[in-house]
This record gives structure tokens, sequence and C-alpha cells, in this order.
């Protein structure tokens, strides 16, 4: 049975009536006993930590739709209500999908450092998690791909580099990367649009043709090509003043606006395999979002 199928049936009736200051469930009039562990426990007077009620669309993973649902609810908390989490059952009751959908969101947000997982004492709210993050959005491998192609892309150079500085905490295990350096142009009017600089894992990267760059995007080298099973792929896109080398590939002005994208792709065993890092000439970059309430 598949995930796709859950629906969101089941729902705390009220904060009070659900899970105790201590994580324990049932009336507040009967709360469970206190955990042995002082980091587990909070003050009688603090409310319960209910997470919000959640309408699931179905085209989208359950998982991903839970995570963020409770990540809203987690950094939209009263600042005294308790820190520990209800458990996966009772989470999973409330959302009205699987413990195993449950736990993959649960994994989600212990992965971003808002939660922490403690064996036979339960899950706890990170005291210091952000209040404010990034806006996250799930997309698909070819969304990626379709975002990347159109330009005719010239190789400028590849070579084994020691790992940058800025992406040592990508690659912990590697002492070097190879680097792919390449410049796409406008396919009609010849006019450059972005550059990317791409740090691959070195194993990965000798399976990697060059006249294959000149033809596809590295995400679908990657993954048609050589075969590499991507896990996910995150984004982050920024505004940025054009360097020099920036400025001279995309013949704009020194120092004007630009946006830099920084994308990460992990493959099935976690492992980040390439870091690539583009730069798109600010008049030539357009970002379009659909979200679905339902």
């Amino acid at each position: 049975m598949t995930d796709s199928h859950e629906t969101a049936t089941g729902e705390f009736a009220t904060r009070e009536d659900v899970v105790d200051a201590r994580g324990g469930s049932g009336p507040a009039s009967a709360p469970s006993p206190a955990p042995s562990s002082a980091l587990s426990s909070a003050p009688s007077s603090a409310p319960s930590f209910a997470p919000d009620s959640l309408v699931l669309n179905r085209k989208l993973p359950l998982w991903y739709q839970v995570s963020q649902s409770l990540r809203a609810s987690i950094l939209g908390r009263p600042q005294d209500a308790s820190l520990r989490l209800p458990t996966e059952e009772q989470l999973a009751t409330h959302y009205g999908v699987s413990v195993l959908t449950m736990r993959q969101a649960l994994k989600e947000l212990e992965t971003e450092g808002l939660i922490s997982r403690h064996r036979r004492r339960g899950t706890f709210i990170e005291p210091r998690a952000r209040r404010a993050t990034p806006v996250r959005l799930l997309g698909s491998v070819d969304a990626i791909v379709a975002q990347q192609s159109g330009d005719a892309t010239t190789v400028l150079g590849h070579g084994t580099v020691p790992v940058p500085g800025d992406l040592a905490e990508f690659f912990p295990d590697c002492g070097e990367v190879v680097s792919f350096r390449r410049l796409r142009r406008d396919g009609e009017s010849g006019e450059p649009t972005n550059w990317a600089e791409n740090a691959v894992r070195p194993e990965v990267a000798a399976r990697i043709d060059l006249t294959d760059l000149e033809r596809w995007p590295m995400t679908k080298v990657l993954h048609d090509i050589v075969g590499v099973k991507i896990s996910r792929i995150t984004d982050t896109v920024e505004a940025r003043l054009a360097d020099p080398v920036t400025a001279d590939l995309l013949q704009v002005p020194l120092l004007s606006p630009i946006l830099h994208y920084t994308g990460v792709t992990y493959d099935e065993k976690g492992r980040v395999v390439d870091v690539a890092r583009i730069r798109y000439r600010g008049d030539r970059f357009s970002f379009s979002l659909t979200v679905e309430a339902r």
C-alpha cells in the first residue's frame, strides 16, 4: 500500500485534551508520569504543543506536506509551549497518515535541526529552532533539467582541484573534486545568459563525457547517462553583485545585479555528488511558482 491513498482524517480535539506538557496523551487532568530525564520535562503551566490541522493534497508526497505543516506549527508555536512533541503514532493519527510517512516527515525536520529525537524519551523541539527560514519548495528532477535546458553550452574547462573551503561541508570525505566550468548562450541571439561551475565527486566525474555536457544540463547527464540515482536536489537562489569573472563572461557591468543559484545534488545514499553554482544575468532570469491550495 502506498501513502497516496491516505487522507487527513485524524485531528486533535483541543490543545488541552491531547498532549499535556510532559508529552502524555489523554485529558489534561490525568497527565502521564514525568519522564526520568530533566531534558524532556517542561513546566506544568506551559501550554501543550499540538500541531495545526492539514488538508492533504494528493498531488504531492504526503511526508513532504506533513513535514511542512508540522514545521510551520513548530516555528509559530507560543513562546511558552511545551518542547515535547506527541508520539509518532499520535501525530500520524492527527494527520491521517501512516507511521512510516510520519517518521519520514520527522526525519526531514531532524535534518533541518528543528527537532531532536531521543530513544525511549521522545521527540523534542530544539529550543533555538529558528522562527524564520527560507521557503523550501518541492520539485522534481525533470523540473530542474527543464529549467537548465534550452541554451547553447560551451565547456570552458575542467580539472581536479582541492575542495573549496565553502564547499567542504558537502564533501567531508573528499580531499579533491572535479570542477567543470560552462558558459551558456541564448540559442538564437548568442547572448550569454549564465555561466556555471560544478564541483563533482571524483569517482562520478570520471564517468562524465564532456561532449554530453555540451548537449545536456549536468543534472540530466548525472541522472540519465552516468546513472546516478538522485534522491533530492536542494536549490537556493539569491541576489548578488557581479564579480570580475562573471561580469566578463556574461558581458555585464562590474557589480551589476545577478542571480546566484546553488544546487546541491544528493544520491540515494545521502552523499553529495554535485554542487552547481550558476550565475544568471538578472535581465535573463525569471522565476515562476504555482502553489495549489488543495
